[in-house]
C-alpha cells in the first residue's frame, strides 16, 4: 500500500468516499486560493485608485500621511492543514502526501508564512501560533523534591545504626527513668541525627536546583529566523510553526521542518539514527529536516512544521531524564580517601566498643554518683541494655566523625558555587569535571579571531591590481558589477533595508558583515536586485579547511554561466591566471606580477589585516548539465580565474588581552595561537597580543600547519613546546597539536568555534567553545562555553579552576585535623580510663559543624591573586600535599595534647566536677575548630585574615557557629549533656582555642620538601624488605 493511501486512510473513513472527499478538499483549497487571488487583484486596483486620488489631493492641499499597521493576528486560520498531518508527513518522509498538499510552497501558504519575509513578528501573532501548534519546549522529568533528599540521607548505613541505638536508648531510658527524665539520651541523639540529615538534604536540594538552572541555560540556543522580512536572532524556545529558519554549517536544527531553499546541505543525523554517514537534503528528493540533527555542510532556509513534543527529538527527550550527578575525577579520588579513613575510624570504633564493654561488664565503670554501673545479678536487664546501647552509640558516633562524608559535599558545594560565579564571569560550565581540571592546565591553544581580537571587522583598504583605492568611484564599472556579484551572491549573510531606518542592517559572520557593508555602502550594491536578476546554480560553502567559498550563477535573461570565488587571498591568487587593472582591462599574470601581488598580501598581513580576494570566470554552458533533479556539477573551476581585487579587513585586538597572556605566562601556562590566517597576519597579531616578543627568534616559534603536519612524530615531540604560533592551520593540524602536547604530559585547554574543531575539543583535557561565534556542534563537544568569546574570560576560568582545587584542599586539611583529634582523644580516653569525653550528641554536633557549615564556609572562597603565581597542579600530584600534612599535624597534635590534659588533669586544675570538665573539653574542642577554620583559609600564607572582609558568607558561618555553640552549652544542657560555664571558664576555652593561630603561624615557618610524604615511606619499606 502506498504512503499516500496510508495518509488518506488516516484522514478519511471508507475506501469509496475517500476519492470524493479528496476532490472536495482540493476544490476547497483551489477555490480558497482563487478567491485570495481575486481579493488581491481587487485590493491592488483599489490601491491604484486610492494612489491616484491621493496624488491629486496632494498636489492641491498640504497633508499628513499616517502609516497604519493593521494587525490581523486574530484572524489567523490554519484549517487547511493540521498539526497531526504535518507531523506524519515529516516523520514518515511522505513525499506523495507532501506533493498532494502542494509541496513545500503549499504547506507554507497554508501556514501563512513567506520564504523571503517569514512570519509576522508581533507578540499576538506568535502567541496565536503557539496556542495552535504548541511551544518549542519539552516535558522535563520532574526534579526530585526535598523529601527525596531527606530519604536518601536516611539510607546511609551509619545513620540507620545510629537511629537503632537512639531507639534502644530511648526505650530503655523511658522504662528506667520514666518519660519525663528518660527520653533525654535517646531523644538528643534523634534530634542531632535529624539536624545532620536536614542540613545535608537542604544543601543537596539547593545544588540540584542550581544544576537544573545551568542545564536550562546550556540548552538555550540562539538561532536566526526571518520575521517581518528581516533576519533576527531568537532563542530556540521561541521558535513557532511557520518560522523560516536560516541554517549554516555547525547549526543544530531547532525543530522538525521542510527544506525551502539553499545549497549543498548535509546533515549529521547520528543523534537520531546512530548512522555516521551524512545525509544530503534538497527540495526534491529529501526535503525533510529533524530537530536535534546538525548541519555539517552547506546552508539553507527551512520551514518549521513541528515544534516541542511534536518533533522526533521531542518524543525522545520526553522519555529521557537528565542526570546531573556526574562524578568528577576529584570526587572519585575523595571517595577513595573517605573509604580509607572510614576503615581506620571503624577499626578505632570497634576497639573502643570492645574496651568499653569489657570495662562495663567487669564493673570498672561508675555512674554520676560514683556507684558501680554493673553488678552481676543485681543490675536490671533494662539498665544493662540502656548502658550497652549508649556504649554502642558512642562507638558508632566515632565512626560518624571519622568518616569525612563532608568531602564529597565540599566538592559539590565548591563546584556549584564556582559554576554560578563563572556564569557571571562569562563562562558556562557544561561538564562538572572541567571546573577542577582547569586548575591543572599548563597549555592553552587559542584561536585568533574573536578570542584574541574583537571580531569587529571592517574593510580597511581595497587593492585593484597594484593600486590601493579608497575612492570607489575610481574602480572600473565592469569590475564593480562583478564585485557586486561576487559579494552579494557568494555569501551566507543578508542585508535588510527598512523604510523606517536609513542605515541597512547586515547579518552573518563578522567577515561577511564587513564585506557586505563595504559593498553596499561604498560600492552601491543592491542585494535584493541581484537576487532577483541572478539564479544560483551551485554552491561550495566556506569551511575552515578550504578557507574559500564558490558559486555557479546565471543571469535570468542570459545563457552565460559565471563562477565566483572568495577566500584567503594567497589561495585565490594561486587559482588566477589573469587580473583586472584599474581600467577594467583583463591582463595575464606573469611571474613578476604574481610576485608583486604576493608582496601586497604579505604587506597587508604584516599590518594585522585579514586578506580576502575575489575572482571570477565565465564558463561554457555545456560544462553544466541539467538533470531531473537540477544542476549537476562535481566541482567548480579552480584554475584560469581572473582576479577582481583584494580587501584587507582590520580586526583590532581585545583590550586587556596582552595582560591576560602575561598573567598566563606568570602562572606557568603557555599560550599558543592556532589560526587559519596566513603566517604574516598571525605573527603580527601574536606580537601585538604578547604571545611573541618583538625581538623573539621566530625560528621554530612560528610555522604553518602544513609544515607541522609533514614532520615525523619524533620531530613534532621535539619542537612542540617551542611553537607559539601555527598559521594556515586546519582542524586536523589543531587536533595533531593537542595529541602531541598530551603525549608530552601537558594538560591542554583548546578553544574552538567551528564544526571541524569538534575532534580537537573532544581530544583536549578542557574544550572551550565560543558562545557567540561557536557552532552548536562545537559547543556540544566542549566542556566550557566562553559566552563573550574573550580570552580574558579564559584566564578567569583558569583562575576559578585553581580556586576549586585550592578550596577543596583547604577543607581536607580542616576536616582531617578534626578527625585525627576526635579519634585519638576518644580512643586514648576509652583505653586508659574507660570514659569517652565527647558524647554521641556532642560528636554529631561537631560533625555538623565541620561537614556542612565548614564545607560551606571554605568552599565559597573567591579566587585569590596568589593562585596565579603558583605552578599548575600536575596530573599525578597528591591531593594532600606536604604543606597540608604539616599544617594538619601541627593542629591535631596541639588539640590532642590540650584536650588530654583537660581529660586527666582538668578537674584538679580548675577545681570542677566531671560534668563541668567534660563541658570544658567539648567547648574547647569546638572552639579550636572555629579558630582552625580561619587557619585553613590560607594553606601557605601566614596572614590568614587577608581578604576575609570580602567573604561575608564565611564570617556569617563562623559567627553562626559560635552563637549555636553558646546555645548548646548554656541553654541545651540536657540535650547536649553539658553544664553552664562561667565567664572565667569561657575565657579559658577561648584562650586555649586562640592558641591555634600562633601554632598555625609557627607551623608555616617550617620548610617542607616538594617530594610527597608517602614516597619516603615507600622508600623505607623498600629498603627494609
Amino acid at each position: 500500500m502506498s504512503s499516500a493511501t496510508d495518509y488518506s486512510k488516516l484522514l478519511l473513513n471508507g475506501r469509496k468516499s475517500s476519492h470524493k472527499r479528496w476532490r472536495t478538499a482540493f476544490a476547497v483549497i483551489y477555490s480558497f486560493r482563487a478567491m485570495l487571488s481575486l481579493a488581491n487583484d481587487i485590493l491592488s486596483k483599489k490601491k491604484s485608485i486610492n494612489s491616484h486620488l491621493l496624488s491629486k489631493f496632494s498636489s492641491n492641499q498640504p497633508h499628513v500621511t499616517i502609516d497604519v499597521d493593521v494587525d490581523d493576528s486574530s484572524n489567523l486560520c490554519f484549517s487547511v492543514v493540521d498539526q497531526e498531518s504535518l507531523t506524519k508527513i515529516v516523520k514518515g518522509k511522505d513525499l506523495d502526501s507532501l506533493s498532494f498538499l502542494g509541496g513545500v510552497e503549499g504547506i507554507m501558504g497554508s501556514l501563512e508564512s513567506d520564504a523571503e519575509k517569514g512570519i509576522r513578528g508581533n507578540d499576538e501573532h506568535i502567541r496565536r501560533r503557539r496556542d495552535v501548534f504548541g511551544s518549542n519546549t519539552y516535558l522535563k522529568q520532574p526534579l526530585k523534591g526535598f523529601f527525596s533528599f531527606v530519604l536518601e540521607a536516611f539510607k546511609d548505613h551509619v545513620i540507620l545504626i545510629l537511629l537503632g541505638c537512639a531507639g534502644l536508648s530511648l526505650v530503655f531510658g523511658i522504662k528506667e527513668h520514666g518519660l519525663k527524665e528518660g527520653w533525654y539520651d535517646g531523644g538528643s541523639i534523634f534530634i542531632a541525627i535529624f539536624l545532620v540529615v536536614v542540613v545535608s538534604a537542604i544543601s543537596n536540594f539547593r545544588q540540584a536546583r542550581q544544576f537544573d538552572k545551568l542545564s536550562d541555560k546550556s540548552n538555550d540556543i540562539v538561532i536566526d529566523v526571518m520575521r517581518d522580512g528581516r533576519r533576527q536572532k531568537i532563542s530556540i524556545f521561541e521558535v513557532v510553526v511557520g518560522d523560516v529558519v536560516c541554517l549554516k554549517i555547525g547549526d543544530q536544527i531547532p525543530a522538525d521542518g521542510l527544506f525551502l531553499n539553499g545549497h549543498s546541505l548535509q546533515l549529521d543525523e547520528s543523534s537520531m539514527t546512530g548512522e555516521s554517514d551524512h545525509v544530503n537534503v534538497d527540495k526534491i528528493k529529501n526535503p525533510f529536516l529533524f530537530s536535534g540533527t546538525k548541519v555539517v555542510d552547506g546552508y539553507a532556509h527551512m520551514l518549521v512544521t513541528s515544534v516541542g513534543k511534536n518533533t522526533t527529538w521531542g518524543e525522545m527527550m520526553n522519555s529521557i531524564s537528565l542526570d546531573m550527578n556526574e562524578e568528577t575525577p576529584l570526587q572519585a579520588r575523595l571517595n577513595k580517601l573517605t573509604s580509607y579513613i572510614g576503615k581506620i575510624g571503624l577499626s578505632v570504633a570497634v576497639l573502643v566498643l570492645i574496651v568499653l564493654l569489657v570495662r562495663y561488664f567487669t564493673g570498672n565503670t561508675t555512674d554520676e554518683d560514683g556507684h558501680r554501673e554493673f553488678n552481676r545479678g543485681k543490675t536490671k536487664i533494662g539498665e544493662v541494655m540502656n548502658s550497652v546501647a549508649n556504649i554502642f552509640a558512642a562507638a558508632v558516633t566515632i565512626v560518624v566523625v571519622a568518616i569525612p562524608e563532608g568531602l564529597p559535599l565540599a566538592v559539590t558545594l565548591t563546584l556549584a558555587y564556582s559554576m554560578k560565579r563563572m556564569m557571571a564571569d562569562q563562562a558556562m560550565v557544561r561538564k562538572l569535571s572541567a571546573c577542577e581540571t582547569m586548575g591543572s592546565v599548563n597549555t592553552i591553544c587559542t584561536d585568533k579571531t574573536g578570542t584574541l581580537t574583537m571580531n569587529q571587522m571592517k574593510v580597511d583598504r581595497f587593492w585593484l591590481d597594484e593600486e590601493s583605492l579608497l575612492d570607489s568611484s575610481k574602480i572600473a564599472t565592469n569590475v564593480v558589477e562583478l564585485l557586486h556579484q561576487g559579494v552579494g551572491l557568494n555569501t551566507t549573510g543578508s542585508v535588510y533595508t527598512s523604510t523606517m531606518v536609513s542605515e541597512p542592517e547586515f547579518s552573518g559572520s563578522p567577515t561577511e558583515k564587513a564585506i557586505l557593508s563595504w559593498a553596499v555602502l561604498d560600492l552601491g550594491m543592491n542585494m535584493d536586485g541581484l537576487k532577483r536578476s541572478w539564479t544560483i546554480l551551485h554552491v561550495e560553502a566556506f569551511n575552515s579547511e578550504k578557507k574559500q567559498s564558490g558559486i555557479l550563477v546565471r543571469k535570468n535573461d542570459e545563457k552565460s554561466i559565471h563562477v565566483h570565488r572568495k577566500g584567503a587571498a594567497e589561495m585565490i591568487l594561486a587559482m588566477c591566471s589573469n587580473y583586472f587593472d584599474s581600467n577594467g582591462t583583463i591582463n595575464a599574470i606573469d611571474e613578476q606580477k604574481r610576485m608583486k601581488l604576493e608582496q601586497i598580501i604579505e604587506a597587508m598581513a604584516a599590518q594585522s589585516l585579514r586578506c580576502i580576494a575575489f575572482a571570477h570566470k565565465q564558463i561554457a554552458e555545456d560544462i553544466v548539465t541539467n538533470g531531473n533533479d537540477g544542476v549537476q556539477i562535481e566541482k567548480l573551476s579552480e584554475d584560469g580565474l581572473t582576479l577582481l581585487g583584494m580587501v584587507g579587513l582590520k580586526d583590532p585586538c581585545r583590550p586587556g588581552v596582552r595582560m591576560a597572556v602575561e598573567a598566563c605566562r606568570k602562572a606557568g601556562v603557555a599560550v599558543k595561537m592556532i589560526t587559519g590566517d596566513n603566517v604574516f597576519t598571525a605573527r603580527a597579531i601574536a606580537v601585538e597580543c604578547g604571545i611573541l616578543g618583538p625581538d623573539q627568534d621566530m625560528n621554530g616559534a612560528v610555522l604553518e600547519g602544513k609544515d607541522f603536519r609533514s614532520y615525523s612524530t619524533e620531530q613534532r615531540m621535539e619542537m612542540v613546546n617551542r611553537i607559539c604560533v601555527m598559521a594556515r592551520s586546519s582542524p586536523f593540524d589543531k587536533l595533531l597539536m593537542v595529541q602531541t602536547l598530551k603525549q608530552k604530559g601537558q594538560v591542554v585547554a583548546v578553544t574552538g568555534d567551528g564544526t571541524n574543531d569538534a575532534p580537537a575539543l573532544k581530544e583536549s583535557d578542557i574544550g572551550l567553545s565560543m558562545g557567540i561565534q561557536g557552532t552548536e556542534v562545537a559547543k556540544e563537544s566542549s566542556d566550557i562555553v566562553i559566552l563573550d568569546d574573550n580570552f580574558t574570560s579564559i584566564v578567569t576560568v583558569l583562575q576559578w579552576g585553581r580556586c576549586v582545587y585550592n578550596n577543596i584542599q583547604k577543607f581536607i586539611q580542616f576536616q582531617l585535623s578534626v578527625n585525627v583529634a576526635a579519634l585519638l582523644i576518644n580512643f586514648i580516653a576509652a583505653i586508659s580510663s574507660g570514659d569517652v569525653p565527647l558524647t554521641a550528641v556532642q560528636l554529631l554536633w561537631v560533625n555538623l559543624i565541620m561537614d556542612t557549615l565548614g564545607a560551606l564556609a571554605l568552599a565559597t572562597e573567591r579566587p585569590a591573586k596568589e593562585l596565579m603565581d603558583q605552578k599548575p597542579v600536575g596530573r599525578t600530584e597528591p591531593l594532600i600535599t606536604n604543606i597540608m600534612w604539616r599544617n594538619l599535624i601541627a593542629q591535631a597534635l596541639y588539640q590532642i595534647t590540650v584536650l588530654l590534659i583537660l581529660q586527666f588533669k582538668g578537674k584538679s586544675i580548675f577545681g570542677v566536677d566531671e560534668r563541668v570538665r567534660n563541658t570544658l573539653i567539648f567547648n574547647t574542642f569546638v572552639l579550636c575548630q572555629v579558630f582552625n577554620e580561619l587557619n585553613a583559609r590560607k594553606l601557605e600564607k601566614k596572614n590568614v585574615f587577608e581578604g576575609i572582609h570580602r567573604n561575608r558568607l564565611f564570617i556569617g558561618i563562623v559567627g553562626f557557629t559560635i552563637i549555636l555553640q553558646v546555645v548548646m552549652v548554656e541553654f541545651l544542657n540536657r540535650f547536649a549533656d553539658t553544664e553552664r560555664l562561667n565567664w572565667g571558664q569561657w575565657g579559658v576555652c577561648v584562650g586555649i582555642a586562640a592558641v591555634s593561630w600562633p601554632i598555625g603561624w609557627l607551623g608555616k615557618c617550617i620548610p617542607v620538601s616538594d617530594k610527597p610524604l608517602f614516597s619516603y615511606l615507600k622508600q623505607l619499606v623498600f629498603f627494609k624488605f
